[in-house]
Order: C-alpha cells, then structure tokens, then sequence
C-alpha cells in the first residue's frame, strides 16, 4: 500500500471484511442501490477468492438441489420431503437473475468467463437406494422447477449418459440415475474476481488485499471502529463504519465475538476439512460430462457427499471426485491451528459440548476420513467409476468449511450444516456463518441482508425499483408462481448462454 491509502479518511460508509463472493455481491449491490455510498473492503490474503470462493476450494459448483440428495431427505413413512430442494433450486433460479443482470450492465462481460451447462445427475446403486431415488423422482418432477428431470434405471440409457460410471459395473447390480440438462458449472473464484475489478474501479470504493480487520468496537456515536493491519507494512488503521459485513469465511465467527453484540452468544464452529482427487488424463476428463453426486454416508457432513465432478476452471475442463471429508482446528485454509480453541467462550461452551456428544457419528466418520490410505480413497472414487486408474489422479487439498452451531432451548446446542446470517438488533453489523449450499445462495442470502440492515431504505420505492431491476421476480415467488419461474429460466438461460 502507498503512504497516499494510508493516510485516508478514517470513515466510511461500508466496511466489507473478506473478499469472497459474499461481499462481492453485497458491495456490487449496495452500490446499485445507492451509489454515493463509500465502501471499504479488506482481505486478509494477497489474492481475492483464494478461501471458500475458490474454484478448487468449494465443495460444490451451482447448488440448484438438481442432484445434491441431502436436500431431499426421505421421512420415516418412506416418503420424500422435497421442500428444501424448492428453496434452495429458488434460490438458485434468483442468483441466475441477478447473474443476467450483471451481463446485460456489462458489469461482467461474458457469461462463459464464470458459468456453464453441465448436466446435474444423482446416481445410487442397490435396491433400496434405487426404490429411493425413484420416489424422488417423482416427488420433484410434480413441481415446475423440475418438470424436465428425467429418470432411469437401464443399464443402457445410463451408459449413454455417464460412461465412465457405467463401463467395468456388474451388469447384475441394480443401478439408478436422475437427470437434469438445465444444470451448470459455476466458478465462483471468476465470478468473485470480476465483481472486485468492477467495484474498485468506482468512485468512493477502495479495496485492500494484505490488510486483516483485528477487532470490531462500538464507537460513541453507534457506528463501529475498525481496527485493521497492514500485513505487508505493518501500520495501523481505525476506521469508523456506519455498517460493517464479516463475510470473512470460516473467520467471520472470532470477527463476530469480537463485536460483543448479544446477538453473537451461544454461536460455536466446527472445522470441517477436504481433499479431492482431481484426474490429470485428458482422455478420461473427456469421456465425463456432469456432475454426478450420490448418497452420503452416514453422518458425514453435507460438503463431503461424494460426487464426480466435471468443472471448468481456467477455461478448461476439469474432473475432480470427492470431497473427502477431514478435521483440522482451523477456521481457514491459511488459518491457525489454534481457531477452534481461542472460539470457544463461556457463551457458547455449552452449545459446542452439547453439539459435540449428539453428533458422535459425524467424529467417527471424520477421523475414518483422515486416517484414509491412497487405496481407501481409490476404492471410495471406483464406486464411480469402476475402471478408475490410481496414476491418472492426484490428491489436491479442497477448502476449509466452518459448521455452525448454536443455542437450543431443546437441546441445549445443535449442530447446522446451512448458512446463518447474524445481525445486530439495529442492523448495523452483520456477520455470514456456515457453508453449504453457501455460494450458489448468495443473491438470496444478500438480498435479505439488506431487507434486515438497511430495512428504512429497503422500503422505498426508489430501492424497491432498483433491487427489482437487477432482480425481475423481486417480492414474487417464482416457486409458486409457474409462469413466472418459466419466464424467469427462459430469459436467464439465454442471457447466461445456456442454452
């Protein structure tokens, strides 16, 4: 930094701590809305995106609840509750829509520079997965968002769909898939980067990479002094904010208790880790063409379903399997050993102890996963594909996940594998806590965010005219409304060249 950014004015409207896609999208945002506001965005890292926000660092790509079985849980009467698949496929249908709002602003230049088609496909084997999968099928194929789903359990159609999953599998194994073309690949790691060359580039707007909020304090006047460092210098910084958003990753929780907002009490994280095995043969990355997730296993945690994967990354495709679930005490990938430990508060030591023993299962499972051989990991990925050869993949190490947990006045704590947005009561701080579904959410996740923090504004007409311009459907529900979400997806698909 030049001695010219150290010396700023020390106040500013927006203080946007991490520069992942949850910032960028709010910053993007706020600034539609009201473009005189200044804005202040601090990354600890030398680089934007590089922690959850990074393509090889999310566990999952365009989360629309097309493939992703954890979100369509089977009840104990053997039917299938599909309404988290409709919230998160809405809200998936909402980032798309504010997406096409981006390209048609010129903000982002070409869709291809961040999204792609790619089919999204469950795939289960044996009897009562296969009884399962079906009644799924015909669960959600009822609702519009997934009328085109198909389902089949021939062993031939299967082939044509996903060959490498299907060549080398015992023809007497009873195997079934669903299938959605509308999926697609989503890299976030792009995404969030042309959001930030966009932004720094408006007035008022300043963006510091290398800098690390150190702590959150009210000041006298109700807006929040910002402490920040300067890790390449060394200097110092206060700042005074009008409003603050942590979207800091698996480091928003210590930047959360820092404020010391009541709000804040009873939240605890649990480190959830991941590896992935990413296929260096060209030949092989060419024969597969989806994303192609089953059925998790018992008490794993939802980043860890397993899942073959077709990406592109860098303009290439890509083939990665996995995640395979770890456990480390770090909050971040580039974090310290010590973040669970100094975490932990009298607050919330009760919620996380509670947490803890009703979630044994999850601690056996994530010790299994790290005591993992490279043959164990081959034999998990050959359930597959079946034809899998050991020298055509590499282990790559995938990002850091911080599960939330927090109070219950049932059970004391409870472990949630979602997203929680805290804010405080005036809405002057907010701080994102969780993982999954996560990115593919965050027009969702921001827009009530700002309903929440800005609620005076929110209300007027000149914002409610804006926010429905970069979102068409704003204040209706394309999840009831069929002819709208048709609309919606025709318009967004051929803006987003998916089609």
């Amino acid at each position: 930094m030049t001695n010219t950014e150290n010396t700023q004015k020390s106040a500013t409207d927006v203080v946007l701590i991490g520069a992942g896609i949850m910032s960028a999208t709010l910053g993007i945002m706020l600034k539609e809305l009201q473009p005189d506001l200044t804005i202040e965005i601090f990354e600890r890292l030398d680089v934007m995106a590089a922690e959850s926000s990074d393509a090889m660092n999310n566990a999952g790509t365009g989360h629309s609840a097309f493939c992703e079985l954890n979100y369509t849980p089977q009840l104990q009467d053997g039917s299938v509750d599909i309404s988290k698949a409709i919230k998160i496929a809405e809200q998936f249908e909402v980032s798309k829509e504010f997406w096409s709002f981006l390209i048609e602003s010129q903000i982002i230049k070409s869709p291809k520079s961040f999204i792609y088609p790619v089919p999204h496909m469950s795939f289960v084997w044996g009897e009562s997965n296969v009884s399962y999968l079906k009644k799924r099928y015909e669960a959600l194929v009822k609702h519009h968002f997934f009328k085109d789903m198909q389902y089949s359990d021939d062993a031939a159609k299967l082939k044509s769909w996903i060959p490498l999953v299907m060549e080398g599998r015992d023809p007497n194994e009873k195997v079934s898939a669903n299938r959605m073309d509308l999926g697609t690949d989503v890299n976030f790691g792009a995404l969030t980067n042309s959001l930030f060359n966009y932004l720094k580039q408006q007035p008022g707007v300043s963006l510091h990479l290398q800098h690390e909020v150190r702590d959150l304090t009210r000041a006298k006047d109700q807006n929040w002094g910002v402490r920040v460092k300067d890790l390449a210098t060394g200097a110092k910084r206060k700042l005074n904010a009008k409003f603050v958003f942590v979207g800091a990753g698996g480091g928003a929780l210590h930047l959360l208790q820092k404020s010391d907002i009541p709000e804040s009490k009873g939240f605890g994280g649990f480190p959830v880790s991941g590896q992935w095995l990413v296929c260096h043969n060209p030949q092989v990355i060419d024969q597969h063409q989806a994303k192609v997730y089953g059925k998790a296993s018992v008490g794993s945690p939802p980043m860890s379903v397993p899942h073959l994967d077709t990406r592109m990354i860098n303009g290439k495709r890509a083939l990665l399997f996995g995640p395979y679930a770890g456990f480390s005490t770090r909050f971040l990938k580039q974090g310290s050993l010590l973040d669970l430990f100094t975490s932990i508060k009298p607050s919330n030591i009760f919620p996380m102890m509670k947490a803890g023993i009703d979630n044994i299962p999850l601690t056996k499972y994530l010790i299994s996963q790290v005591t993992q051989s490279e043959d164990d990991r081959l034999a998990a990925l050959r359930d597959y594909f079946p034809n899998a050869k050991k020298e055509d993949w590499d282990l790559d190490i995938a990002g850091q996940r911080v599960q939330v947990i927090k109070k219950d006045p049932k059970r004391g704590g409870v472990l949630e594998f979602g997203t929680e947005v805290v804010t405080a009561a005036d809405g002057s701080i907010a701080a994102l806590l969780g993982a999954s579904p996560g990115a593919s959410t965050s027009v969702s996740i921001m827009i009530q965010l700002i309903e929440r923090c800005f609620k005076a504004q929110a209300q007027t007409p000149e914002w409610k005219e804006k926010l429905k311009h970069m979102i068409p459907s704003y204040g209706q529900s394309l999840s009831k409304n069929t002819e709208l979400a048709v609309q919606t997806r025709e318009r967004t698909s051929k803006v987003l060249d998916l089609v």
